[in-house]
């Protein structure tokens, strides 16, 4: 047919892919392997021996400490006891006589000074508890004037206190040439021009036991305080004598003074003493 166009079909066009070639993965990074470890920590070993050890030590010191706790628990019910059933009381001193008979107070060219004395002191202990019993080691007795010792004695002999019962103690104390300082002279010079007198202080050292029935306690130091004493000293006596054509004077043996003790005091106290440490109460 004229005037017809023929078309040619034409060919499907094909796209071709080139396939590139993979390439491989790139490997993974090499770190130093020590980096990522944990430290190597040795496993500890116990020694089951050593941890029963520690627990029976453990437990043996709980025992202890609870067993002793028990004993102060059970001695203090008991002296609870004992004292609510006996009600028992300090003994009671009393500065019954001090008689001063020497003292002595010199002082030499290079001025040192010494003094001598001589006392006689008679006191007295009363137990007023009815059924207690008051057992004393001898007495160390020390006579102090301005804090200082001027005269020592004892008593050596033991004694015993019953109940409702008052005992005598008797004792002498004495210094020879005691060197004392400077102001302790004055003070003692100055004392001496009081109307009172000089002051003295009266001091008892001894360890004691009580008995209450057929209970005894251990021993305990005990320590009596006396104060408020005062005295003069005494002073030599004259005598003139006259024989032939001259004189002369002798003199005579000084006359023993006895101290004022009306306002004496005596103060006991227990004297703890705990390893290097003494406690008084």
């Amino acid at each position: 047919m004229a005037g017809d166009t023929s078309y040619t079909p034409s060919k499907p066009t094909t796209t071709t892919t080139v396939k590139q070639p993979q390439q491989p993965p790139p490997p993974p990074n090499k770190s130093n392997p020590n980096l990522n470890r944990h430290p190597y920590r040795p496993n500890p070993i116990y020694n089951r021996h050593n941890t029963n050890r520690r627990s029976y030590f453990c437990i043996f010191c709980f025992w202890l400490i609870l067993i002793i706790i028990l004993i102060l628990f059970l001695a203090t019910i008991t002296g609870c006891i004992l004292y609510l059933m006996y009600r028992p009381h300090r003994p009671i001193f009393t500065i019954s006589s001090l008689k001063i008979s020497q003292f002595n107070l010199t002082t030499t060219s290079d001025d040192t000074s010494h003094l001598s004395t001589n006392f006689n002191l008679t006191l007295s202990t009363k137990n007023t508890n009815k059924k207690v019993v008051f057992y004393y080691d001898p007495f160390a007795i020390t006579c102090v004037t301005v804090d200082t010792q001027i005269a020592n004695g004892s008593v050596t002999d033991s004694l015993a206190s019953g109940p409702n019962n008052i005992t005598i103690i008797r004792s002498a104390l004495y210094s020879s040439s005691m060197l004392l300082d400077t102001t302790t002279v004055n003070q003692i010079r100055s004392d001496l021009k009081k109307k009172s007198g000089l002051r003295l202080k009266i001091i008892l050292d001894t360890e004691a036991r009580v008995k209450i029935e057929s209970i005894k306690s251990k021993k305990v130091g005990i320590r009596i305080e006396c104060e408020g004493i005062h005295s003069l000293i005494p002073k030599g006596v004259t005598a003139a004598v006259a024989g032939g054509k001259s004189n002369r004077t002798t003199a005579a043996a000084p006359v023993a003074v006895a101290a004022n003790v009306v306002d004496a005091k005596c103060i006991v106290d227990l004297r703890i003493k705990i390893w290097k440490w003494t406690f008084s109460s």
